[in-house]
């Protein structure tokens, strides 16, 4: 299972959720989700906001799931 599946799973969100949250399209999450698709740097930066987390968690460059403080 992908990080990107065990987060919005844990979150008890859809793939339809997700996509109302961040505006990436449901088929396109599905590929993100799958590995089928890389993301870009700002669904990348979405997603990790939706899913109140890091982008380096998303990338698999850390095993810490809580996000950085977010600057206002």
């Amino acid at each position: 299972m992908s990080r990107l599946e065990e987060l919005r799973k844990e979150k008890g969100y859809t793939q339809i959720k997700i996509q109302m949250l961040t505006g990436i399209d449901q088929s396109d999450y599905s590929k993100l989700e799958n590995g089928k698709r890389y993301f870009t740097f700002e669904q990348c930066r979405k997603l990790a906001i939706a899913l109140d987390t890091s982008m380096d968690y998303l990338a698999g460059l850390t095993d810490e799931q809580k996000p950085y403080p977010r600057s206002k």
